[in-house]
């Protein structure tokens, strides 16, 4: 089997690729994986260290960028679909994967002139324009949420969950603390680090009880860890958690940001949250998935125009001291929890190619 994974640019889409490309090398170790994605994407640095192959388009995005920006961007779009035949031609892949991000859309539409079996991966309850023209082309869709059928052809859709990027969380000795873990993705949240320092002032008589984890990204690691300095709490205050599974199994409690991969790893590890959704997501798509979470019992949501100190205080001091609550949530986490999501991919996959 050979297979092209196309796409990535940030962690969101790129994580659940990565799941797939295990699940595909753990069925078959002759199995030959090539990434595509960009050079300025989170892929140029996380694919060579996950040890897969990556060639790279001259594509970027359209939005935000001024008439420079969307000259180079519009130059990009007939550059990287020629690029992408060249690199069909000399793989001669089997199937091709589109995850979203810049480069998926291409290299999925050189793919469907060359007659290569292909299928996207929509991580979003509410795709963006890119996944709904491309799921009218492609043989599969793989969505993480049963509401997301309605937005693509229904014989093409295949409801699988969003593969996370651990099989289980490992073995790691608990601290007998409370332990929080803050993070508001790879680059951090700067408004999220600002209320959590003002939230821990309110805390500071639970500073025995609770211990903290937080990544701040690196742009404000300097004044997170200024302001740890001042407060009685044990904490580990780091720009980027390299072993994210250890700090997912260490956590009693976790606060982020709410997108499609946390959202995955939140259920599967079934970690109660409480979720601040990043109000700027195309299509509100993290407010979706938060209230999704929220709806069932498995999270608490602030938004982040109302989010404060002191109102996230009171959600981890509630948490905190209603354990059978905190419990629930866990469970009710669980519940929505799909592990089984790269496996189920790999065998509508297979199916394509062989079928």
């Amino acid at each position: 089997m050979r297979v092209i994974m196309a796409g990535g640019g940030t962690g969101g889409h790129l994580f659940p690729g990565l799941a797939v490309a295990e699940e595909f090398r753990q069925r078959d170790a002759m199995t030959e994986i090539l990434f595509v994605g960009t050079k300025i994407g989170i892929e140029a640095r996380a694919v060579p260290a996950a040890g897969y192959p990556l060639e790279t388009l001259p594509v970027r995005g359209l939005k935000g960028r001024g008439l420079r920006g969307l000259i180079q961007a519009a130059y990009g779009i007939p550059a990287g679909f020629f690029r992408s035949r060249g690199i069909i031609r000399q793989f001669h892949p089997d199937c091709v994967v589109g995850l979203g991000g810049y480069a998926s859309g291409p290299f999925l539409l050189a793919a469907k002139t060359q007659g290569i079996r292909s299928a996207v991966m929509e991580q979003n309850l509410r795709p963006g324009l890119t996944n709904k023209i491309l799921g009218k082309m492609v043989d599969r869709v793989f969505t993480a949420f049963d509401a997301t059928a309605g937005y693509f052809p229904g014989d093409r859709v295949v409801e699988t969950g969003n593969p996370v990027r651990w099989q289980k969380l490992p073995q790691v000795k608990k601290d007998a603390k409370f332990t929080v873990l803050i993070f508001g993705g790879s680059q951090g949240a700067r408004h999220i680090n600002q209320c959590v320092a003002e939230m821990l002032k309110s805390l500071q008589d639970l500073d025995a009880e609770i211990r903290i984890i937080h990544q701040t990204g690196a742009a404000d690691l300097q004044w997170v860890k200024a302001a740890y300095a001042a407060l009685p709490f044990e904490a580990e205050v780091i720009p980027f958690i390299d072993k994210m599974d250890e700090a997912y199994a260490r956590a009693d409690l976790v606060i982020c940001r709410a997108g499609a991969a946390t959202i995955a790893e939140l259920t599967v590890f079934g970690k109660p949250a409480i979720l601040i959704p990043y109000p700027y997501a195309a299509y509100d798509h993290q407010r979706l998935h938060a209230e999704a979470l929220r709806d069932r019992g498995a999270a608490e949501m602030i938004l982040d125009r109302q989010l404060e100190g002191g109102k996230l205080a009171a959600r981890v001091r509630g948490l905190y001291q209603d354990r059978a609550r905190l419990g629930g949530m866990a469970q009710a986490a669980q519940r929505l929890g799909r592990p089984d999501a790269a496996k189920k991919i790999v065998d509508e996959c297979y199916a394509l190619v062989h079928g």
